[in-house]
């Protein structure tokens, strides 16, 4: 059970809790792996994430259409936020595992929000039961549609920062077949892109396909566009700077022999700031309307669809978080990559005014081999990505709610 990972000294009590609670810890990820909801569709398992949190003693806060904070009180000092989503994707599993979810489903936890969640309640359960070791409030923030990127905004525009304490940092992990041994990493500054989600309508005139001349026809002007679109990485961004312009999706008539009168185009860009990001979607604009006048036809519509922030590590909240971490993990503990994936968790942090940090978690023994997150064979390790999720979120907590420096007794 990977005990080099127990915790120790002034958390030792933790991990004995661990040892007690860990089939029924185990059995409540289960229920959440089984139950996989859509974006901002999780009303089962946001009720069930109440129900969770009562039992604890919390006072328990919804925040917007799913969201969930559970409010821990434990006389004074600082407020720490720790958030953990909890929106599936609509992908079916193919695990195979004894506990996956009806493929009949259509949807599944295939990016590890169900361990997220479970780990969360874990460690907040934890700290009921220890509260002679720890001072202050824990805020335990469960997070809808992350997968979208409309939870965290959600929760933002129903009055999160005015419902709950302000916490002093806000915390958040990520689980995936990424750090060999169930390690941590992280690092501070851009650890994830953001993301620009758009959708382009290209509107052309439709007409019989034996008559092309009476028509404008937006397939071609789309297959330019494409093409076109794959230039602005290679010839307009600085070869120093990151980003990505991806078209995911196309549609555009039903007919072999009929042009249509549409196309859409669905586009998403990343990148590590926002000036480059951008420059990458005022590129796309530009391409578009360009392409389209070429072509005579009407000026293209785009709509945002959605997307991320950027994403920053504080630089002295990562460092005192992974000194907690070396001090309890020792080698297990690196500096994890940038990604070029996005995420929302920022604009929870930034709705506070508040300072974050970011981190993941190993959850796989062999990361060569694993299925990534996104894949319809992704499932973490139950175990001891579990313990290991859940013990990472009390040492990350403890240099403010345990009034202790890192390295020191």
């Amino acid at each position: 059970m990977h005990d080099t990972f127990a915790l120790t000294g002034r958390f030792a009590p933790f991990e004995r809790s661990l040892d007690h609670t860990r089939a029924e810890r185990e059995e409540l990820y289960t229920w959440f792996h089984q139950h996989p909801e859509l974006a901002l569709e999780e009303f089962q398992t946001s009720a069930r994430i109440g129900e969770e949190l009562t039992q604890m003693g919390a006072e328990v806060i919804p925040v917007g259409v799913t969201g969930k904070v559970g409010v821990l009180r434990n006389g004074d000092g600082p407020t720490v936020c720790f958030r953990a989503d909890f929106d599936a994707l609509p992908l079916a599993e193919e695990t195979g595992l004894p506990y996956s979810a009806d493929p009949a489903l259509g949807r599944s936890h295939a990016c590890g929000h169900d361990m997220h969640t479970a780990a969360l309640l874990g460690a907040t359960k934890l700290l009921t039961e220890h509260r002679d070791a720890w001072s202050g409030t824990f805020l335990a923030l469960f997070q809808p549609a992350e997968e979208n990127g409309a939870g965290a905004r959600d929760m933002a525009d129903n009055g999160l920062a005015e419902k709950v304490p302000t916490p002093e940092v806000v915390l958040g992990q990520h689980v995936g077949p990424m750090l060999p041994n169930y390690g941590l990493g992280a690092l501070s500054g851009p650890i994830c892109a953001t993301c620009v989600q758009t959708k382009i309508t290209i509107h052309g005139t439709g007409a019989h396909g034996s008559m092309p001349e009476k028509g404008v026809d937006p397939v071609v002007i789309a297959a330019h566009v494409i093409t076109r679109l794959q230039t602005i990485v290679a010839r307009e961004l600085a070869p120093q700077e990151m980003g990505v312009v991806t078209v995911g999706a196309i549609h555009a008539g039903d007919s072999p022999n009929t042009i249509p009168a549409t196309a859409e185009l669905s586009v998403s860009t990343r990148a590590f700031t926002t000036a480059v990001s951008d420059q990458l979607n005022e590129a796309i604009r530009r391409i578009t309307r360009a392409e389209c006048a070429a072509a005579g036809a009407a000026e293209p519509t785009f709509t945002h669809l959605g997307g991320a922030p950027e994403f920053h590590n504080d630089e002295a909240t990562t460092e005192t978080v992974m000194a907690a971490f070396r001090e309890q993990f020792g080698d297990a503990v690196g500096d994890f990559g940038r990604l070029s994936g996005s995420e929302d968790f920022p604009t929870i942090a930034n709705a506070f005014g508040a300072p974050y940090f970011y981190w993941f978690v190993g959850s796989s023994a062999d990361i060569e081999t694993a299925p990534s997150n996104h894949s319809p064979h992704f499932a973490p390790d139950l175990q001891p990505t579990l313990d290991q999720a859940t013990r990472a979120i009390i040492v990350s907590a403890s240099p403010w709610l345990m009034g202790a420096t890192p390295g020191k007794n």
